[in-house]
């Protein structure tokens, strides 16, 4: 017995000593795959799961990063625990697809005084600082998100996240051994760029920088382009000149202008210098489908453009109110090349006589359409090329109608900058990633068939199914 008891008990050891060694095993190399796993870029072992896509980055991104061939160190200032998940994953992300980039954290507690060499302001936790040799750019938190007032409720709330493009731009920035300059025209009652307009600007790595064209001898040399915001007085003929003078030289200008009673003709002769003038009037949509709930809340369509390219992949909308026709002069100069950026349909028509408007259906007197809204003017002497964008109605730029298209709007204006102010490079000009819902534009065709739709073909169906129904039960 003695001797078969020693037996199971050495057939358990065995089995015991072979389990614990086995476990063992399993342990070692479940550590072994996670170290391994830990080195792998976290592109390839983390999945972007969020409607938004927020930790993924897009290809513009991807071109930057991945062709830089200097050092860039990213200090993201915030305390341990403190991270904002979405931000620590994106700079994951940046990190993982280029060596030349650095992810070092820095605690404001114990390095107190560590910002103060790129800025004199108070970051908040979660804010970046981007340097490369001797340039830097300081991303606030607040940057990083969008944000909107709820007139509602009169708070703000998050919108979207701008963390790759305001990142993507500063690594652009502190890389980049040119800053665009765009010189903003004053001292004729020029509308106020809205703030979405600026930020955006800056985001691309332009600096807006004010000009009077009252004591400037002209343009200056270093300006990338000119921005003239619908003047509300006219321009002396000397002021005019300049401008004239400095687009004859190869000059680059956006210029908008707004429908007002009292003429212009200095600011006009800008215009027809280079081909174009504007309508008498405001401009009605005689087409449905090219307007929204009102005939002068125009959905315009799209011309054939470098500028428009994107708006059309994206089938993306416009919405403008308030506009003028555009129309080109009978006689310009062949050198010019004019392209239609947005235009209405055939059925649109000009109220000549808006003071005294009694309807809006189109009457005699009206000047019957189509019109252009948006064009592009170019022209080439030598070397210098001469590039001129023209939107006759500032109110494309209203922030309301902005987002009644999900930002299409401003999506056409960047764009147009940057045809003029990027030189033929490739724009960095990344959207920021919305978290909320896009509203959904309609037209008044569009809305016409839903409504139809929805009261009287869905229910007629149900109608029509529920007869059916009856009778063949009757019958039975």
């Amino acid at each position: 017995m003695k001797k078969i008891f020693d037996k199971i008990n050495m057939k358990k050891v065995k089995n015991g000593s072979y389990s614990i060694l086995l476990s063992i095993a399993v342990i070692a190399i479940a550590v072994v795959i996670n170290l391994i796993v830990n080195e792998i870029p976290s592109q390839y072992t983390k999945f972007d799961m969020s409607d938004q896509k927020l930790y993924s980055i897009g290809s513009q991104t991807k071109k930057l990063v991945q062709s830089l061939d200097q050092d860039i160190t990213i200090y993201y200032v915030v305390q341990n625990n403190n991270e904002d998940s979405t931000i620590e994953k994106m700079l994951e992300r940046y990190e993982d697809l280029s060596s030349h980039i650095k992810v070092v954290k820095k605690d404001p507690v114990i390095n107190p005084n560590f910002t103060s060499k790129y800025t004199q302001e108070q970051l908040s936790e979660n804010s970046l600082i981007v340097e490369s040799g001797d340039k830097s750019k300081v991303l606030e938190y607040s940057s990083l998100y969008e944000t909107q007032m709820d007139y509602e409720t009169y708070q703000s709330e998050t919108t979207g996240f701008d963390g790759e493009g305001q990142l993507t731009s500063a690594i652009s920035y502190v890389t980049s051994d040119n800053t665009a300059i765009l010189y903003q025209v004053e001292g004729h009652g020029e509308q106020a760029l809205p703030s979405t307009l600026t930020s955006s600007v800056e985001k691309e790595n332009i600096d807006l920088t004010s000009l009077s064209l009252l004591t400037q001898e002209s343009v200056p040399e270093d300006a990338a382009a000119i921005v003239i915001c619908a003047p509300t007085s006219d321009f002396s003929e000397e002021e005019a000149q300049k401008v004239i003078s400095y687009l004859e030289n190869g000059g680059k200008a956006l210029i908008f202008s707004e429908y007002a009673t009292e003429e212009l003709p200095n600011f006009a002769s800008i215009l027809e210098s280079y081909g174009v003038k504007a309508v008498d009037g405001i401009v009605f949509e005689g087409d449905n489908q090219h307007y929204y709930q009102q005939p002068y809340y125009l959905v315009p369509g799209f011309g054939d453009s470098e500028i428009t390219t994107d708006l059309i992949s994206n089938k993306r909308n416009v919405l403008i109110a308030g506009s003028q026709g555009i129309q080109k002069l009978d006689n310009y100069r062949d050198t010019l090349i004019i392209e239609s950026l947005i235009s209405t349909t055939d059925s649109a028509y000009s109220k000549t006589d808006v003071e005294n408007m009694t309807q809006i259906e189109k009457e005699e007197k009206d000047i019957a359409g189509p019109f252009d809204l948006g064009v592009a003017v170019s022209e080439t002497s030598g070397d210098k090329e001469t590039q001129l964008v023209y939107y006759s109605s500032f109110g494309i730029l209203d922030e309301s109608a902005d987002q009644m298209v999900s930002g299409g709007n401003m999506e056409l204006i960047m764009d147009s900058i940057s045809w003029m102010c990027k030189d033929g490079e490739t724009s960095i000009a990344i959207a920021s990633k919305s978290l909320e819902m896009n509203p959904l534009t309609l037209t008044q065709f569009q809305s016409s068939i839903w409504t139809v739709i929805t009261l009287i073909i869905i229910p007629g169906a149900f109608l029509i199914c529920g007869f059916v129904i009856w009778f063949r039960r009757r019958k039975q």
